[in-house]
């Protein structure tokens, strides 16, 4: 995630569809790809690749492929006029955090990335609530919000803020948290009118051009492992541009309102990737400040999962 399910303004639409056997599956593969992430981008920083290369390698074969289903639908044109706003999302939501995600990585275990990227929707909430001064957040909001960041004080303060070099990768990732959610709000109110597939493509595409001069500024003296480069590969055909095509049969197939719930499940994923697969050993308040953030992020929606809308969904890239 990031990142970013985003609600296109107005009355949910209704989410009744019975759940078939491919939205099982759908859902099944979306769970692992949206909770694969951190996993490759460890391997990938610990094999050789700094941040800024890694973050543009990535969003740019993802753009190749969501920018070519867009020209094939004919929906490029549909962008004009708002160009200044997807140079922004694209900044805030891919540029930025990207690179302050594999830069925590480069000092922190994927499954404590995972962990603290699971606060969006507790980051989500809280700017919603200061955008509309009018709305008061309930008594379940609040305690929600109480207990999602109990989780990050839990999981900061305990676990790494004894040691300052996780410490700093916990705040990269904490800040890469904040563009995710920023950057949901920005296509919540001002790009969920236009279709997924044009809008995502020229924001990589943006955030591709706007990567390149730090990548190769910081291009590695040695060519990184073969697991590195595959890495890349995987983070940016499967976790970005396939996870965008299945995330929409997804929404299609099922409803965005049940889709969404993978919100919850890909931390969950990641933390075991990390242990099964990486070795890694999250401590007991690793795992109390997860519980803590996933429920209190549950929470924070008055105990519910968000309504969104089928139109409006931009969610493939930010992870």
């Amino acid at each position: 995630m990031s990142a970013m399910a985003t609600a296109r303004n107005g009355a949910a639409e209704p989410d009744v569809k019975p759940m078939t056997t491919r939205a099982w599956v759908a859902f099944a593969a979306m769970s692992v790809i949206w909770g694969v992430p951190y996993l490759f981008i460890k391997i990938a920083v610990d094999g050789g690749v700094p941040p800024l290369g890694l973050a543009w390698a990535r969003v740019a074969l993802a753009a190749v492929v969501v920018l070519a289903l867009a020209a094939r639908a004919g929906l490029l044109r549909t962008v004009k006029g708002r160009l200044g706003v997807i140079f922004a999302f694209a900044v805030i939501e891919i540029m930025i955090p990207f690179p302050l995600i594999a830069f925590g990585e480069q000092r922190l275990p994927s499954s404590l990335t995972a962990i603290l990227i699971a606060t969006v929707p507790l980051i989500v909430a809280v700017l919603s609530w200061l955008r509309g001064r009018s709305e008061r957040p309930t008594a379940v909001q609040l305690a929600g919000l109480l207990m999602g960041f109990a989780g990050v004080v839990a999981l900061v303060g305990i676990d790494v803020a004894h040691r300052p070099g996780e410490l700093l990768g916990a705040l990269a990732v904490i800040g890469a948290a904040t563009g995710y959610a920023i950057g949901a709000m920005i296509v919540k109110h001002g790009l969920a009118d236009l279709d997924p597939r044009a809008t995502m493509g020229v924001a990589l595409a943006m955030a591709a051009v706007l990567l390149a001069p730090g990548a190769l500024l910081t291009a590695p003296e040695h060519p990184p492992s073969a697991g590195a480069i595959a890495s890349i590969v995987v983070l940016g055909l499967v976790c970005t541009a396939l996870a965008f095509v299945v995330y929409s049969a997804l929404i299609i197939e099922a409803g965005a309102q049940r889709a969404v719930v993978i919100t919850y499940i890909n931390p969950v994923v990641a933390v075991a990737l990390g242990v099964a697969l990486l070795g890694e050993e999250p401590g007991v308040s690793a795992l109390a400040g997860l519980v803590l953030i996933l429920v209190g992020s549950w929470l924070s929606t008055d105990g519910r999962v968000p309504a969104l809308r089928r139109r409006g969904q931009l969610a493939g890239g930010a992870r």
